[in-house]
């Protein structure tokens, strides 16, 4: 009987560490790309990254919650509002310079920069003041840089008025943010369909009217830049 050959014994795989290494390298090439990524990232590209991100997965409160500080101040800008970043550096300084007088926040409405009337109005009068229009072209470039829908609303305190030109605080309150428009219309070919003019009168108090103070705040332009979510409200 033929004897058979012994089985060859199996040779042991020594390159098989190689398999492993390679994986590691390949992760540590993409943890360094992404490192590299991240310092150069464009914030306005991964905040709009964020916040398809956080609708994607349906995150709660993830539309309007992008936060930009600007020279100290907060300013709470809506998700569904471009605002680049030199629009925000305009605002950050009319906020600064204006001691208070001019406030920008968010709220359901969009971005909504308040004016005090002083910088605007003689008390009682609509027309706008001379030393009013710096402040206003400085709006104006901001809202330019954007194509959202304007809405400028009038506001008074609760002292009636009654005098040759304006029977009650509708008319007054309506014919400054008449005005308003009239003027970035005029003045910067803000066009026409883009925005519109309100007067809420003494009906939307954003202070007490108990006191001046109260009543000074209340008298007031807020020149609001809407949401994608209120500009599709407007008439067409």
């Amino acid at each position: 009987m033929r004897k058979r050959r012994p089985r060859e014994e199996e040779h042991e795989n020594t390159e098989r560490w190689m398999v492993s290494y390679a994986d590691f390298v390949t992760l540590l090439f993409c943890f360094f790309t992404a490192m590299y990524a991240i310092s150069n990232v464009d914030t306005n590209k991964l905040g709009k990254f964020v916040d398809s991100m956080r609708s994607a997965f349906n995150v709660e409160g993830a539309r309007g919650n992008a936060i930009s500080v600007i020279e100290g101040v907060q300013i709470f800008i809506p998700a569904d509002v471009e605002v680049e970043s030199n629009v925000k550096d305009i605002l950050g300084t009319l906020v600064t310079d204006s001691k208070g007088a001019i406030d920008v926040k968010r709220d359901e409405r969009g971005v909504v920069i308040t004016v005090a009337d002083k910088y605007f109005f003689e008390s009682g009068l609509a027309g706008l003041k001379d030393n009013s229009r710096e402040v206003l072209d400085k709006i104006a470039s901001a809202l330019l840089e954007n194509p959202n829908m304007i809405r400028i609303e009038g506001h008074t305190d609760n002292i009636p008025i009654h005098n040759e030109t304006f029977p009650s605080n509708w008319e007054l309150s309506a014919s400054r943010a008449i005005n308003v428009v009239k003027y970035f219309i005029d003045n910067h070919n803000i066009k026409p369909e883009r925005i519109s003019a309100i007067g809420y009168a003494e009906n939307k108090p954003v202070a007490t009217n108990d006191a001046p103070e109260g009543r000074a705040r209340n008298r007031r332009v807020d020149i609001v830049l809407l949401s994608d979510s209120e500009s599709k409200k407007e008439p067409r």
